[in-house]
């Protein structure tokens, strides 16, 4: 993982056509935000070094109390999930990696694909940290600062060019996404839904009043079960949620799904917390009121009370809440939205 390719010094950001990104954002001289990223900024809380890159499909979230800073010649790998974290310069950050609100990475840090780094957590300097939950392998030697440098064309120098203020305020557009038929069933969007543009449904899907589906969602009802989405729910960012057929995929209302998780076949109960990138498999069903952790994988057919806390690779109950956890920091705040368009007919 890392840029297949040597880019020449250059004082302009670069944003693929698939990359959306929504609010303020400062991008350094050379960054790029690849294919199908996704980079959500609210009150100008992210900022992305000179020469770093998020490669596609990847998520970064800030928020005032914990803006999104990435140091530069950094590099993330595809569907990394940076949610309200500190990134120094020079980093190696794997495939599919997470990295939660208020954790702080080190300069010249290398994480291995897939690692989860919890909230909160400090890594010091030149640290390889690898798995879920992270351990340490080593520190960083002399042969993988080689490596990374090769893999940059051998530019490893910090620069001074100040970068560029990108403001972008979060707009659904005229489609309000993208609805498609599938034999002889089409999508039904309640009419104070929000889908982002790049949205995608398709087939036997209904969305209930006051959802906000983000940017890079993939609904996918093209066999022979029902997807059924509540009122006030949020599916955020490159989330995919499909089915098997003769099966079907339940979203109660007030249900919350970070970004880049994978939802499929199941059964969520109302007021739950998907944290980002975790995985919910068919015919499993999660009571009201849960949370499931980030990078969480519930197994198929797994059956879970409410107001459970499930974590791990399989997920196992970890706790129970004596109340139904809020909306969390990084989700949307309605009130930043705009009054959805209409939907074509």
């Amino acid at each position: 993982m890392s840029l297949n390719r040597v880019r020449a010094e250059q004082p302009a950001f670069e944003v693929a056509a698939s990359a959306v990104l929504i609010g303020q954002a400062h991008l350094g001289a050379g960054a790029l935000l690849a294919q199908g990223v996704v980079l959500r900024s609210r009150g100008g809380s992210a900022a992305l070094g000179n020469h770093s890159a998020v490669l596609e499909n990847g998520v970064l979230v800030g928020w005032p109390d914990r803006p999104v800073e990435i140091g530069q010649r950094t590099v993330f790998g595809h569907r990394a999930t940076i949610v309200g974290a500190r990134v120094g310069d020079l980093c190696e950050i794997g495939n599919g990696a997470i990295l939660m609100p208020g954790s702080r990475l080190g300069d010249g840090c290398i994480l291995g694909e897939g690692t989860l780094v919890p909230p909160g957590a400090i890594i010091p300097d030149d640290t390889v940290l690898v798995g879920r939950p992270p351990h340490v392998l080593r520190s960083a030697t002399e042969a993988d600062r080689a490596r990374l440098a090769a893999l940059r064309g051998g530019q490893v120098d910090l620069t001074r060019h100040p970068g560029t203020t990108v403001v972008a305020p979060p707009v659904a557009g005229a489609h309000m996404g993208r609805l498609y038929a599938y034999r002889d069933k089409s999508p039904r969007i309640a009419a104070s839904a929000v889908l982002f543009d790049s949205a995608e449904v398709t087939g036997d899907v209904v969305i209930g009043e006051g959802s906000i589906i983000g940017a890079g969602v993939k609904i996918i009802g093209d066999s022979h079960g029902p997807v059924r989405i509540g009122a006030r729910v949020q599916i955020l960012e490159n989330t995919v949620l499909h089915l098997l057929p003769d099966n079907e995929l339940v979203v109660e209302d007030d249900v919350v799904i970070g970004p880049g998780a994978m939802i499929h076949g199941c059964h969520l109960g109302a007021g739950t917390v998907v944290e980002p990138a975790a995985i919910v498999c068919d015919s499993s069903r999660v009571g009201a009121g849960s949370v499931i952790r980030a990078g969480a994988c519930v197994k198929q057919r797994a059956r879970f009370d409410d107001r459970a806390v499930l974590d791990g690779f399989p997920a196992v109950q970890v706790g129970s809440l004596d109340a139904a956890p809020g909306r969390p920091a990084w989700a949307f705040d309605p009130e930043d939205l705009p009054t959805p368009l209409p939907l074509a007919p």
